[in-house]
Protein backbone atom coordinates (compact mmCIF):
# COMPACT_ATOMS: atom_id res chain seq x y z
CA UNK A 1 0.00 0.00 0.00
CA UNK A 2 1.73 3.61 -0.98
CA UNK A 3 1.93 6.24 1.50
CA UNK A 4 -0.86 8.54 1.71
CA UNK A 5 1.68 11.15 1.16
CA UNK A 6 2.02 10.15 -1.85
CA UNK A 7 -1.64 10.43 -2.99
CA UNK A 8 -2.12 14.10 -1.17
CA UNK A 9 1.23 14.59 -4.07
CA UNK A 10 -0.52 13.86 -6.23
CA UNK A 11 -3.90 15.47 -5.54
CA UNK A 12 -2.32 18.57 -4.95
CA UNK A 13 -0.35 18.72 -8.22
CA UNK A 14 -3.76 18.32 -10.01
CA UNK A 15 -5.00 21.19 -7.93
CA UNK A 16 -2.51 23.10 -9.65
CA UNK A 17 0.18 23.35 -7.00
CA UNK A 18 3.88 23.46 -8.15
CA UNK A 19 5.19 21.59 -4.77
CA UNK A 20 3.60 19.88 -1.62
CA UNK A 21 5.51 18.76 1.60
CA UNK A 22 4.65 17.27 4.97
CA UNK A 23 6.53 18.12 8.36
CA UNK A 24 5.49 16.75 12.03
CA UNK A 25 3.65 18.95 13.90
CA UNK A 26 5.77 20.82 16.75
CA UNK A 27 7.70 23.87 18.35
CA UNK A 28 9.78 25.13 15.52
CA UNK A 29 12.89 25.43 18.31
CA UNK A 30 15.52 26.45 15.85
CA UNK A 31 13.27 29.48 14.80
CA UNK A 32 12.49 30.74 18.55
CA UNK A 33 15.28 32.35 18.94
CA UNK A 34 15.05 34.14 15.54
CA UNK A 35 11.86 34.87 16.32
CA UNK A 36 12.31 36.32 19.33
CA UNK A 37 15.33 38.30 18.35
CA UNK A 38 13.23 40.31 15.48
CA UNK A 39 10.33 41.29 17.76
CA UNK A 40 13.19 42.45 20.13
CA UNK A 41 14.96 44.47 17.79
CA UNK A 42 11.86 46.03 16.45
CA UNK A 43 12.01 44.56 12.94
CA UNK A 44 8.58 44.04 12.23
CA UNK A 45 8.00 47.89 12.17
CA UNK A 46 4.51 48.84 11.88
CA UNK A 47 3.54 45.25 11.80
CA UNK A 48 2.13 45.12 15.36
CA UNK A 49 0.17 42.06 14.39
CA UNK A 50 3.07 39.42 14.26
CA UNK A 51 3.78 40.80 18.12
CA UNK A 52 0.32 39.28 19.31
CA UNK A 53 0.67 35.65 20.62
CA UNK A 54 3.92 34.90 19.27
CA UNK A 55 3.82 31.64 20.66
CA UNK A 56 1.24 30.27 18.23
CA UNK A 57 3.88 31.27 15.51
CA UNK A 58 5.98 28.49 16.90
CA UNK A 59 4.06 26.01 17.53
CA UNK A 60 0.86 24.96 15.54
CA UNK A 61 -0.46 23.03 18.88
CA UNK A 62 -1.69 25.94 19.94
CA UNK A 63 -3.89 26.78 16.67
CA UNK A 64 -4.95 23.70 16.35
CA UNK A 65 -4.71 21.35 19.20
CA UNK A 66 -5.77 18.06 16.93
CA UNK A 67 -2.90 18.84 14.91
CA UNK A 68 -0.48 15.88 13.91
CA UNK A 69 1.26 17.00 10.77
CA UNK A 70 1.63 20.40 8.49
CA UNK A 71 1.48 20.01 4.89
CA UNK A 72 2.18 23.28 3.14
CA UNK A 73 2.18 24.14 -0.81
CA UNK A 74 3.38 26.83 -3.43
CA UNK A 75 1.89 28.11 -6.13
CA UNK A 76 4.13 29.58 -8.48
CA UNK A 77 2.62 32.84 -9.95
CA UNK A 78 5.88 33.72 -12.22
CA UNK A 79 3.77 36.01 -15.25
CA UNK A 80 3.98 34.67 -18.62
CA UNK A 81 4.79 38.86 -20.01
CA UNK A 82 5.81 41.15 -17.47
CA UNK A 83 3.78 44.50 -17.33
CA UNK A 84 6.37 47.21 -19.63
CA UNK A 85 8.36 49.06 -16.65
CA UNK A 86 8.99 51.82 -19.65
CA UNK A 87 6.92 55.19 -18.65
CA UNK A 88 4.80 53.14 -16.52
CA UNK A 89 4.79 52.68 -12.54
CA UNK A 90 5.76 48.81 -11.26
CA UNK A 91 3.89 46.39 -9.51
CA UNK A 92 5.17 43.16 -7.80
CA UNK A 93 4.12 40.39 -10.25
CA UNK A 94 2.36 38.49 -7.38
CA UNK A 95 -0.32 41.21 -8.12
CA UNK A 96 -1.12 40.74 -11.38
CA UNK A 97 -3.86 38.81 -11.28
CA UNK A 98 -6.95 37.37 -8.83
CA UNK A 99 -6.16 37.60 -5.23
CA UNK A 100 -3.85 34.80 -4.52
CA UNK A 101 -5.58 34.18 -0.76
CA UNK A 102 -8.75 33.55 -2.56
CA UNK A 103 -7.41 31.14 -5.40
CA UNK A 104 -5.27 29.15 -2.93
CA UNK A 105 -7.93 28.74 -0.10
CA UNK A 106 -10.49 27.95 -3.03
CA UNK A 107 -7.81 25.11 -3.78
CA UNK A 108 -6.65 24.14 -0.08
CA UNK A 109 -10.45 23.40 1.00
CA UNK A 110 -10.68 21.01 -2.19
CA UNK A 111 -7.19 19.06 -0.81
CA UNK A 112 -8.37 19.37 2.60
CA UNK A 113 -12.20 17.58 1.56
CA UNK A 114 -9.59 14.87 -0.58
CA UNK A 115 -7.78 14.52 3.14
CA UNK A 116 -11.27 13.44 4.88
CA UNK A 117 -13.05 11.72 2.29
CA UNK A 118 -10.60 9.76 1.03
CA UNK A 119 -7.96 9.49 3.85
CA UNK A 120 -10.12 9.76 6.66
CA UNK A 121 -8.94 13.10 8.33
CA UNK A 122 -11.12 14.72 11.03
CA UNK A 123 -9.24 17.89 11.27
CA UNK A 124 -8.16 20.04 8.57
CA UNK A 125 -7.82 23.71 8.69
CA UNK A 126 -5.86 25.78 5.92
CA UNK A 127 -4.47 29.16 6.44
CA UNK A 128 -2.89 31.44 3.52
CA UNK A 129 -1.93 34.42 5.38
CA UNK A 130 -5.15 33.90 7.85
CA UNK A 131 -3.35 32.35 11.01
CA UNK A 132 0.03 33.01 13.19
CA UNK A 133 1.99 30.65 11.64
CA UNK A 134 5.29 31.38 10.48
CA UNK A 135 4.37 30.04 6.22
CA UNK A 136 7.88 30.59 5.23
CA UNK A 137 9.56 28.41 7.98
CA UNK A 138 6.94 25.84 7.65
CA UNK A 139 7.55 25.58 4.02
CA UNK A 140 11.18 24.68 4.56
CA UNK A 141 10.54 22.42 7.13
CA UNK A 142 8.47 20.47 4.47
CA UNK A 143 11.24 20.82 2.15
CA UNK A 144 9.84 22.84 -0.46
CA UNK A 145 12.57 25.37 -0.31
CA UNK A 146 14.99 27.22 1.87
CA UNK A 147 14.85 30.69 3.16
CA UNK A 148 16.91 32.63 1.27
CA UNK A 149 18.84 36.14 1.82
CA UNK A 150 16.63 38.11 1.11
CA UNK A 151 14.22 36.54 3.65
CA UNK A 152 12.01 34.69 0.88
CA UNK A 153 11.53 30.77 0.17
CA UNK A 154 13.58 29.85 -3.10
CA UNK A 155 13.10 26.51 -4.83
CA UNK A 156 16.57 25.31 -6.40
CA UNK A 157 14.47 23.76 -9.18
CA UNK A 158 12.27 26.78 -9.93
CA UNK A 159 13.02 30.48 -8.22
CA UNK A 160 10.90 32.00 -5.73
CA UNK A 161 7.89 33.39 -7.28
CA UNK A 162 5.71 31.58 -5.35
CA UNK A 163 2.59 32.15 -2.57
CA UNK A 164 2.43 29.74 0.09
CA UNK A 165 -0.50 27.72 1.65
CA UNK A 166 -0.37 25.84 4.88
CA UNK A 167 -2.84 22.91 5.94
CA UNK A 168 -3.20 21.91 9.20
CA UNK A 169 -4.00 18.38 9.52
CA UNK A 170 -5.13 15.01 12.52
CA UNK A 171 -3.36 12.52 9.85
CA UNK A 172 0.11 11.46 10.95
CA UNK A 173 1.93 11.66 7.61
CA UNK A 174 6.08 11.11 7.31
CA UNK A 175 7.59 14.18 7.12
CA UNK A 176 9.45 15.46 4.23
CA UNK A 177 13.38 16.18 4.66
CA UNK A 178 13.60 20.18 5.54
CA UNK A 179 15.41 21.86 2.12
CA UNK A 180 18.88 22.93 3.01
CA UNK A 181 20.09 26.50 2.25
CA UNK A 182 22.21 27.05 -1.33
CA UNK A 183 22.71 30.45 -1.12
CA UNK A 184 26.22 30.21 -0.78
CA UNK A 185 28.22 33.06 -1.27
CA UNK A 186 26.04 34.50 -3.35
CA UNK A 187 24.89 38.36 -1.99
CA UNK A 188 23.13 39.38 -5.31
CA UNK A 189 20.16 40.36 -3.77
CA UNK A 190 21.77 42.92 -0.89
CA UNK A 191 23.84 44.42 -4.05
CA UNK A 192 20.45 44.89 -5.98
CA UNK A 193 18.25 46.51 -3.42
CA UNK A 194 18.06 50.22 -3.74
CA UNK A 195 17.29 51.15 -0.32
CA UNK A 196 19.75 49.12 1.54
CA UNK A 197 16.93 47.18 3.08
CA UNK A 198 18.72 43.88 3.58
CA UNK A 199 21.06 44.86 5.87
CA UNK A 200 22.63 41.79 5.87
CA UNK A 201 22.05 38.42 4.88
CA UNK A 202 18.83 36.78 6.24
CA UNK A 203 18.33 40.40 8.22
CA UNK A 204 15.50 42.54 6.53
CA UNK A 205 14.94 46.35 8.13
CA UNK A 206 11.36 46.96 6.74
CA UNK A 207 11.90 50.52 7.29
CA UNK A 208 13.83 50.91 4.48
CA UNK A 209 11.54 48.17 2.36
CA UNK A 210 10.12 49.19 -0.79
CA UNK A 211 7.37 46.37 -0.33
CA UNK A 212 6.80 47.10 3.70
CA UNK A 213 6.23 50.88 2.73
CA UNK A 214 4.12 50.91 -0.24
CA UNK A 215 2.01 47.53 1.30
CA UNK A 216 1.95 47.84 4.77
CA UNK A 217 3.06 51.61 5.86
CA UNK A 218 0.05 53.79 6.78
CA UNK A 219 1.18 56.82 7.82
CA UNK A 220 3.45 58.98 5.10
CA UNK A 221 6.52 57.45 2.97
CA UNK A 222 9.93 58.50 4.17
CA UNK A 223 11.35 61.24 2.36
CA UNK A 224 15.05 59.96 2.40
CA UNK A 225 13.51 57.29 0.27
CA UNK A 226 11.85 59.00 -2.18
CA UNK A 227 14.17 59.05 -4.92
CA UNK A 228 14.83 55.02 -4.38
CA UNK A 229 11.77 53.85 -5.14
CA UNK A 230 11.97 53.59 -8.96
CA UNK A 231 8.92 54.13 -10.14
CA UNK A 232 7.83 50.99 -7.79
CA UNK A 233 4.04 51.66 -6.25
CA UNK A 234 2.59 48.17 -5.23
CA UNK A 235 5.35 45.50 -4.25
CA UNK A 236 9.07 45.88 -5.12
CA UNK A 237 10.41 42.19 -6.86
CA UNK A 238 14.12 43.51 -7.29
CA UNK A 239 15.92 41.61 -5.00
CA UNK A 240 13.67 38.56 -6.26
CA UNK A 241 14.61 39.47 -9.86
CA UNK A 242 18.65 39.36 -8.85
CA UNK A 243 18.44 36.01 -7.54
CA UNK A 244 20.01 33.40 -10.08
CA UNK A 245 17.41 31.01 -9.19
CA UNK A 246 14.96 32.97 -10.73
CA UNK A 247 16.58 32.20 -13.89
CA UNK A 248 14.68 28.87 -14.05
CA UNK A 249 11.34 30.30 -13.22
CA UNK A 250 8.68 29.29 -15.60
CA UNK A 251 5.35 31.05 -16.34
CA UNK A 252 2.31 30.02 -14.12
CA UNK A 253 -0.48 27.66 -15.92
CA UNK A 254 -3.34 29.16 -13.13
CA UNK A 255 -6.09 31.25 -15.18
CA UNK A 256 -7.08 33.56 -12.25
CA UNK A 257 -2.72 34.41 -11.73
CA UNK A 258 -3.22 35.67 -16.01
CA UNK A 259 -2.73 39.33 -16.09
CA UNK A 260 -5.36 42.13 -16.74
CA UNK A 261 -4.91 42.87 -20.42
CA UNK A 262 -5.68 46.47 -19.27
CA UNK A 263 -2.63 46.40 -17.43
CA UNK A 264 -0.49 46.10 -20.11
CA UNK A 265 -2.05 49.09 -21.90
CA UNK A 266 -1.34 51.44 -18.46
CA UNK A 267 1.03 54.65 -18.81
CA UNK A 268 2.01 56.40 -15.95
CA UNK A 269 -0.77 59.64 -17.38
CA UNK A 270 -3.43 56.82 -16.55
CA UNK A 271 -1.49 55.81 -13.19
CA UNK A 272 -2.31 59.76 -12.24
CA UNK A 273 -5.29 59.93 -13.30
CA UNK A 274 -6.52 56.70 -12.18
CA UNK A 275 -10.39 57.01 -10.59
CA UNK A 276 -11.80 55.72 -7.90
CA UNK A 277 -14.32 53.97 -10.44
CA UNK A 278 -11.48 53.05 -12.04
CA UNK A 279 -9.45 51.86 -9.36
CA UNK A 280 -12.27 49.40 -8.43
CA UNK A 281 -12.70 48.23 -12.07
CA UNK A 282 -9.18 46.85 -12.32
CA UNK A 283 -8.50 45.92 -9.04
CA UNK A 284 -11.19 44.90 -6.56
CA UNK A 285 -10.40 40.73 -6.87
CA UNK A 286 -6.42 41.34 -6.59
CA UNK A 287 -4.29 41.95 -4.02
CA UNK A 288 -3.88 45.86 -4.88
CA UNK A 289 -7.40 46.46 -3.76
CA UNK A 290 -6.46 45.33 -0.42
CA UNK A 291 -4.70 48.95 -0.04
CA UNK A 292 -7.28 50.57 -0.73
CA UNK A 293 -7.60 53.50 -3.61
CA UNK A 294 -6.36 56.09 -1.46
CA UNK A 295 -3.09 54.27 0.00
CA UNK A 296 -1.89 53.62 -4.19
CA UNK A 297 -2.66 57.28 -5.24
CA UNK A 298 -0.70 57.74 -2.09
CA UNK A 299 2.19 55.97 -3.61
CA UNK A 300 1.95 57.12 -7.01
CA UNK A 301 2.02 60.77 -6.01
CA UNK A 302 5.24 59.81 -4.02
CA UNK A 303 6.85 57.97 -6.74
CA UNK A 304 5.73 60.75 -9.62
CA UNK A 305 7.10 63.66 -7.54
CA UNK A 306 10.95 64.05 -7.09
CA UNK A 307 12.67 65.80 -4.02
Amino acid sequence: MQPPTNSIRRKALELGFYKCGFAKAETLEEEKVIFQDYLSQKRNAGMHYLERTPEKRLDPRLVMPEVQSVIAVIMNYFPAAVIPGQDNFILAKYAYGKDYHTVLMEKMKVLGEYLKAELGASHVRGFVDSAPLLEKRWAQRCGLGWIGKNTLLINKAAGSFFVIGVLLTDLILDPDMPEKDHCGSCDKCLKACPTGALVEPHKLDPERCIAYHTLENKADLPETLRDRFNDRIYGCDICQDACPFNAFAKPNSEPEFFVNPELYKMHKSDWISLTEKSFKELFSETPVGHVGYARLMRNIHFATEKK
